[in-house]
């Protein structure tokens, strides 16, 4: 819950401030009918409160996802009582105003105060404000509550689609049929090929009573110290800021040309008051105490009085260029963040004020052509660029997608986003895409009830955002365009004060969607899905965005051919020359016996998805299966939580999952040892591990191809994996579970997007070998790769040394050899041989070092022997691990129950785990745990488990 705002005495009168959390009041939750009816609290959605009550179990539990989905066509009323409040309203012309503050409601519902109907809503993605005095001061038939009824979401969808006139669109369903196209409510709620379709509803952010005064006294007396959020203004007197808005750019700044970084700041404050008194010559003041700069009082347009609507007024200032330190992604410098304080005066009130956090840094997304020069004297292939340039330098964007923290966004906190931004950090990555299918992420859980845009901005995170559009089409008309221009217009102007937003694209997928339908399923597609595309996402929300904000650009999807003009904006969608790379682009295979062919990898600028799908840990099992059949790699819960490929449909289990799961066996039978040992629980959980194992191997295998097209002809520079965290329990593409534990290919993510580093590409048919080495580094490299060939008994063979130097964002081969007579250490197979590869690189003053393995058959075909592991703990958790009789390939440490956290090298201080154990190499490990979300605080040494390859099959 909320810290309170206004508390409430024994339930009857308010004290305190003007600012009432509706947290505070007495709800209770009903369906239509009124045969259930429980206590409710704020912010909730449907679920979360049956479950308090004791209706249903706890949602993720089994197979609760279909057994519970009753709840989804019900519609259901929270109540909650007034009494106290209309108390304080004995009279309508008091000289106070009342406000209904909504910052997000889930989706469809009809709104009442004291009997009074107030609004009815369908978005779930906007705000909404209502002045309810009037109603507060004559309820109707002695009515003394707040209600808000919310209509079934999967009913208003389906309904929408029978409207007389309405064409079909273009939509995969997942779960829930025909209707997630039809509301603006989180595409994901209806089902995904990597989650549940629990489709909830309910006030699911924070709500509040703002009640302003206009009393003249209030200016005389009241203290003007700054709020920490534009909301708690409020309690000061008679200004409540519904929307405050700071974009920090350079002078002249257009995203579709570089800035002049040379150039003045221009700092832009725009608010959206509503106000007790009128003034036809209000003041804003701007001032950054760190830098000593202030704007001074910035002349306004006149606000009038009135509490029906709110009024937008805005002020700009400049800075000098070089007098802040400058915003940097974590891995290219600091992410310099200032205290800036903003106060607007409005004459008969109280001077109001309130201080915001942003930082100084300019952003560029590169999509003109490359130039002839580029194409003849640097070998970069003929096309468009596609990638991102901060504070005027070119970088790599190394990072993953997020999508939904949880089905239920009420009970989502800040310290689980923190784990899991922390986590990205930890692992190398500098950007996060934010899925066009979830939710706009929140800035403060003032207002968005948990926080993702701050600690983006304190981490030094960039974020793709996304507008909330994916993968369908959509009933374009006045409805829908007014609807959805409000809508990005209040997400725009919240998320533009965060230096870490770096674009807005405008959808997920929807283009590409349109092309594969056009060019492969339906080749006679009518015009006006394209017509009804390019009016949405070329031209009306590109304008509304850049009307917004003008610091980053604007894309019209996720994946897309990009552009043949930016000014004005043109999309390039089939206008491709054969021979050039344009845009940016995915891949997905799930043919296991291709996942390390390399011409099966996209040549492209930026790939933003790409992935497969793993197990969840048993661990994670443990926390929703509930009988010990269940515990079994193909048992029909944990079949009826792989939802790849889609069910596309209600039908229970996933009729699709035996296909995502051969996919995933396959793939650890053709490159693992086939899992199978005469304890179930041990087979089930090397199964479970084997295929992140396989999952890791594949994603850095694509990583290290992606980061070394820097310097080949596609000149690529930017990895996007598919997916970061999980929504729930069950198999996904994440690198980190539902409960924040880390998957192998979250450790596998921390080295391959080391600053500089090695891996050796092979290619079977040919048997070429080649070491590359690619740095993301704003200087030149200069360093060694080291090669030593090892057998499975841990006897060192031969060792090589190669020196290198790569240029920024670059690549370069090391060493290169073909046939494996060449290549392998005199007299061995390559099913008894591997090769480590140790980097250690000088640049700009500091060292980087780098260790990667090269295995040259199938782990599946290798003569793996018993590495008899000892583990010796240590002090504050940590681990020396040893192998006493051979090699151990994916040496693991496990981490207990109800603890999360990850391992690091105790020398190094990186992220380790799922490496290779060498007799005479011991490694000390450290577990760092997670204070605010472990529920075992001191966790016992003896509880902490090993396992490695040869535990495939073997006790």
């Amino acid at each position: 819950m909320l810290l309170p705002l206004l508390a409430l005495a024994s339930g009857a009168t308010l004290v305190g401030a003007d600012i009432l959390s509706l947290s505070e009041l007495n709800w209770t939750l009903q369906n239509a009918a009124g045969t259930i009816r429980v206590p409710a609290q704020q912010p909730s959605q449907v679920h979360l409160d049956l479950k308090a009550g004791g209706i249903i179990t706890e949602p993720l539990l089994g197979i609760n996802d279909f057994t519970q989905r009753w709840i989804v066509p019900e519609n259901w009323v929270y109540q909650a009582d007034l009494s106290s409040v209309i108390a304080q309203h004995p009279q309508p012309d008091n000289g106070n105003r009342t406000l209904l503050v909504f910052y997000g409601l889930d989706t469809v519902a009809n709104i009442t105060v004291a009997g009074h109907p107030v609004a009815w809503v369908n978005n779930q993605f906007q705000q909404y404000v209502y002045d309810v005095t009037d109603y507060l001061s004559s309820p109707l038939m002695n009515d003394t509550t707040l209600n808000i009824a919310f209509e079934s979401p999967v009913a208003y969808g389906q309904n929408v689609s029978t409207i007389p006139g309405v064409e079909p669109t273009i939509t995969l369903d997942f779960e829930w049929t025909g209707t997630r196209q039809n509301i603006r409510k989180i595409t994901s709620d209806f089902g995904w090929d990597w989650g549940p379709a629990f489709a909830p509803s309910g006030v699911y952010k924070p709500a509040y009573l703002i009640t302003l005064s206009g009393s003249a006294a209030n200016a005389s007396t009241a203290e003007n110290k700054a709020a920490s959020h534009p909301l708690l203004v409020s309690q000061t007197g008679g200004i409540f800021i519904e929307e405050s808005a700071l974009e920090i750019t350079k002078v002249g700044q257009n995203p579709n040309v570089r800035p002049d970084e040379s150039a003045d700041w221009l700092v832009n404050v725009t608010l959206a008051v509503r106000s007790m008194r009128a003034d036809p010559s209000p003041t804003l003041t701007v001032s950054i105490p760190e830098l000593s700069v202030t704007s001074g009082p910035l002349n306004l347009s006149s606000i009038p009085a009135g509490t029906n609507a709110s009024t937008f007024v805005g002020g700009t200032f400049t800075i000098p260029g070089g007098l802040p330190q400058r915003w940097y992604p974590h891995n290219l410098g600091s992410p310099k963040l200032y205290n800036i304080t903003v106060t607007l005066t409005i004459a008969g009130l109280p001077a109001v004020s309130y201080t915001t956090r942003s930082g100084f840094r300019t952003v560029y997304l590169a999509q003109t052509p490359y130039s002839q020069d580029d194409v003849v004297q640097h070998g970069i292939t003929p096309g468009d660029q596609w990638h991102f340039e901060v504070n005027g330098k070119t970088i790599y964007s190394k990072g993953s997608n997020l999508i939904p923290f949880d089905p239920f966004y009420a009970r989502t906190t800040s310290d689980k986003v923190r784990w899991i931004l922390e986590s990205a950090v930890k692992s190398g990555q500098n950007m996060i895409r934010l899925w066009g299918g979830g939710i706009y992420q929140p800035s403060d859980e003032l207002t968005g009830g948990y926080d993702l845009y701050s600690i983006c901005d304190e981490l030094g995170i960039l974020t793709w955002s996304e507008l909330g559009f994916s993968d369908s089409t959509y009933i374009v008309n006045d409805f829908f365009l007014e609807s959805v221009e409000r809508e990005v217009r209040q997400n725009v102007r919240r998320v533009k004060r965060h230096p870490s937003n770096v674009q807005w694209a405008g959808s997920n997928e929807i283009e590409v969607l349109l092309l594969i339908v056009n060019n492969t399923i339906v080749t006679d597609l009518p015009p006006r899905f394209f017509d009804e595309f390019l009016l949405v996402f070329q031209d009306l929300l590109h304008d509304v965005v850049l009307q917004e904000q003008s610091s980053v650009a604007y894309t019209d999807c996720s994946t897309t051919n990009g552009v043949l003009s930016l000014d004005p904006y043109v999309l390039r969608l089939n206008n491709l020359t054969a021979g050039h790379i344009y845009g940016n682009t995915e891949l997905y295979n799930y043919d296991s016996s291709q996942s390390f062919n390399y011409s099966t990898y996209p040549l492209s600028r930026f790939v933003n998805e790409f992935g497969f799908i793993s197990m969840p840990s048993f661990y994670s099992w443990e926390e929703v299966l509930e009988s010990p059949d269940d515990f079994s790699f193909n048992s029909t819960v944990v079949l009826s939580r792989d939802h790849h490929p889609p069910a596309t449909n209600l039908t229970w289990p996933n009729p699709s999952a035996p296909e995502g799961q051969k996919e995933m066996t396959l793939a650890v039978e053709q490159w693992l040892p086939t899992p199978g040992t005469p304890d179930q629980n041990q087979t089930f959980a090397q199964w479970c591990w084997s295929t992140q194992v396989f999952q890791s191997l594949y994603m850095q295998s694509e990583i290290a191809f992606y980061r070394r097209g820097s310097g080949r002809g596609e000149r690529n520079l930017g990895a996007l994996m598919w997916q970061l965290n999980d929504i729930w329990q069950g198999v996904s593409w994440s690198a980190i579970e539902y409960s924040g534990r880390w998957k192998v290919v979250q450790y596998g993510l921390a080295t391959i997007f080391e600053p500089v580093m090695a891996y050796p590409f092979w290619v079977a048919e040919t048997e070429t070998l080649e070491v590359a080495v690619t740095s993301d580094l704003f200087d030149t490299v200069n360093g060694t790769v080291e090669l030593t060939w090892y057998d499975w008994q841990g006897h060192s063979l031969n060792t090589s040394s190669h020196t290198f130097s790569v240029f920024s964002l670059n690549s370069t081969v090391a060493y290169q050899a073909q046939g494996l007579d060449n290549i392998l250490p005199a007299g061995s197979q390559a099913e008894d041989v591997w090769m480590l590869l140790t980097l250690t690189a000088e640049a700009d003053g500091q060292t980087y070092t780098h260790e990667q393995y090269f295995v040259p058959t199938s782990l599946a075909n290798a003569n793996l022997v018993d590495p008899e592991i000892m583990v010796t703990p240590g002090d504050d958790l940590t681990f020396t691990l040893s192998a006493q009789g051979g090699v151990a390939p994916f040496t693991w440490l496990d981490h207990p129950s109800d603890t999360v956290g990850y391992f690091v090298d105790a020398a190094s201080n990186k992220a380790l785990n799922g490496f290779y154990l060498v007799p005479g190499a011991d490694r000390t490990v450290r577990f760092v745990q997670s204070a605010a979300l472990s529920t075992l605080a001191n966790p016992a040494p003896a509880d902490f488990v090993v396992r490695s390859l040869w535990n495939n099959t073997h006790l």
